[in-house]
């Protein structure tokens, strides 16, 4: 098993980084009256994912 040194070597950490990328990429297709509903809510939601995973880990590690 691979050493883990920090957050950024877990795969569903990259795994979550690529779903937010991809999120915001299509949310710029998204109609402009989206801007501060829809589109708002799907980019925070994605970008929580990552950081989710990275505050667990520190947690983790720093008890």
């Amino acid at each position: 098993m691979p050493e883990i040194n920090n957050f950024k070597d877990l795969k569903f950490w990259q795994k979550g980084m690529d779903i937010a990328e991809k999120c915001y990429f299509l949310t710029k297709l998204f109609p402009k009256e989206e801007l501060y509903g829809m589109v708002s809510q799907i980019r925070r939601s994605t970008a929580s994912i990552p950081a989710n995973i990275s505050l667990m880990l520190w947690k983790k590690v720093n008890g």
